[in-house]
C-alpha cells in the first residue's frame, strides 16, 4: 500500500520508554505513506496525579496553550497531542452513563484529531487502532475514515481495568470496524467470533540486537554459575510465569542451573525459590546487555502460567532465543503453536524437564541455524505487509 493518510490511535504514547508494537507499524507505514500518531487525550485524574510526569507536562502544555502539538518525527510521520482534556469515566458502574460520557469523549478527541489532520492536508484517511477499547470507541462514527481497522496485540479484557465496560463494548468495536488483524492466532480466533474479517498479521522482533554470530563475553557472575544453564531474560511477574512450575523444575533438576535475568514482582521476591541452591537471580540489567547471558544459557524457557493474561500473547521474548539459536523450552499455549517446529512446548514440571533434557542433547549447529533463520522471517515489514493484504481483502484502495 502507498500514498495513503492513515491516523493511527491507541494505548501509547509515542515518548513512551518501553518498546511497542504500534510504533513499530507506525515506522513501517511511513515508509510508502504519510502516518499521523495520535497520542491519547489526557484524562483528568491522570492530570490530578501526575502533573510532574514530563510526558504528561506536554499534554498540559497542549491544554493550556490551546496549541496544535505536531512534532514532525521523520519524513511522513507526525506525532500529535490533543489539546483537550476527557473525564475520567471506569468507575462508573452504570453502562448508558458511561456509553453517554464515552461518547462525548470521543467527539472531543475526535475534533482534535479532525484539527491535526487539516493542518496536515490529510484526506480519506485509514483509521488504525491500536488495542483502544474506549477512548477511540466512536472515532469510527466521528471520523468517518474510507476504512477502520482495530488491531488487537493483548487479550485486555483479562485485565480487572477493562472487564467491567470492555467486555461488552470491544466485541462491539470488533465487530463494526472494517477489518480486525492480530498478533497471535488465539486472538484471531477471539476477534472472529464477531467479525470474519478478522486476520493473523504476526509480529516483528528487533532481532539485530540477539546476533547468534557474535562473540559475546562471559558476564562476570555467570562464570561461577555451573553448567548446564537454562535461562530466562525479562520481568518475573507471577501474573505471567508459573512459579510454582519452576520450584519444582529446579527441586527435579538439581544438577542444572537456573539463572533468571530481571526485575522480580513481590511474589517472585518473596517466593521459595530464592532458597533453593541451583536457582540463581540476577536482577535487571540493560537492555544492550541481554545478549550476553542468553548467549551463554545452554537452553532459555518462557514458563508462563496458563491463563486469560497469558494465553493469547505472541512471545517477542522467544523471538529473541531462537534469533541467537538456542534451544528453548516453553509453556504450550494457542499462540505458541506459530513455534511448534522451533521450539520444545511444555505442560507441567515432568515435561518441562523432559524437554529440557531432549533440547540439551539435540542441540547443533544446524539447528541453531534453522532457529535463527526461522525468527529473521518475523520482521516488521513482513507483518505490515499481513495487515496490507488484510485491508485488500477487505477492498481498500492502494
Amino acid at each position: 500500500m502507498k500514498n495513503r493518510d492513515i491516523i493511527i490511535v491507541g494505548l501509547q504514547d509515542w515518548d513512551t520508554p518501553i518498546g511497542s508494537n504500534c510504533k513499530n507499524i507506525a515506522l513501517e507505514f511511513a515508509r510508502d505513506n504519510r502516518v499521523l500518531y495520535v497520542n491519547y487525550p489526557l484524562d483528568m485524574i491522570t492530570f490530578l496525579r501526575e502533573k510532574s510526569n514530563p510526558n504528561i507536562r506536554k499534554r498540559i502544555d497542549a491544554i493550556t496553550s490551546r496549541k496544535a502539538q505536531i512534532r514532525e518525527v521523520q519524513k511522513n510521520l507526525w506525532s500529535f497531542y490533543p489539546a483537550n482534556l476527557i473525564s475520567s469515566i471506569n468507575w462508573i458502574a452504570s453502562p448508558s452513563l458511561f456509553n453517554y460520557l464515552n461518547k462525548r469523549n470521543n467527539r472531543s478527541f475526535a475534533k482534535e484529531i479532525k484539527r491535526a489532520a487539516k493542518m496536515l492536508g490529510f484526506s480519506n484517511y485509514i483509521l488504525f487502532n491500536d488495542n483502544d477499547i474506549f477512548r477511540s470507541f466512536y472515532l469510527k462514527e466521528e471520523l468517518q475514515p474510507d476504512m477502520s481497522v482495530y488491531y488487537i496485540r493483548d487479550y485486555l479484557l483479562s485485565v480487572p481495568y477493562w472487564q467491567k465496560h470492555g467486555a461488552r463494548l470491544e466485541p462491539e468495536l470488533i465487530q463494526k470496524s472494517d477489518v480486525v488483524v492480530t498478533n497471535s492466532v488465539y486472538l484471531r480466533n477471539y476477534a472472529a467470533r464477531y467479525n470474519s474479517n478478522s486476520h493473523y498479521v504476526g509480529q516483528g522482533c528487533e532481532t539485530d540486537l540477539f546476533d547468534p554470530e557474535k562473540q559475546y563475553p562471559v558476564p562476570e557472575e555467570l562464570k561461577s554459575v555451573r553448567k548446564p544453564v537454562v535461562g530466562y531474560i525479562g520481568m518475573l511477574a507471577s501474573l505471567r510465569l508459573d512459579i510454582q512450575l519452576l520450584i519444582s523444575l529446579a527441586e527435579k533438576m538439581p544438577d542444572i542451573s537456573f539463572v533468571f535475568v530481571g526485575p522480580e514482582d513481590n511474589d517472585f521476591a518473596s517466593s521459595r525459590l530464592h532458597n533453593i541452591s541451583n536457582v540463581h537471580f540476577l536482577g535487571s540489567r540493560e537492555v544492550s546487555r541481554l545478549p550476553e547471558y542468553v548467549a551463554h544459557f545452554d537452553v532459555c524457557i518462557n514458563p508462563q502460567i496458563v491463563n486469560d493474561v497469558t494465553i493469547g500473547n505472541y512471545p517477542r521474548k522467544v523471538d529473541e532465543y531462537l534469533a541467537m539459536g538456542k534451544p528453548v523450552v516453553a509453556t504450550r499455549t494457542e499462540a505458541m503453536e506459530v513455534f511448534n517446529d522451533h521450539t520444545y512446548l511444555a505442560l507441567g514440571a515432568d515435561d518441562y524437564a523432559e524437554k529440557i533434557t531432549r533440547a540439551l542433547q539435540e542441540n547443533s549447529e544446524a539447528l541453531k541455524k534453522q532457529r535463527s533463520q526461522f525468527t529473521r522471517e518475523h520482521t516488521w515489514e513482513n507483518s505490515v505487509a499481513a495487515i496490507y493484504n488484510a485491508m485488500n481483502i477487505k477492498g481498500g484502495r492502494q
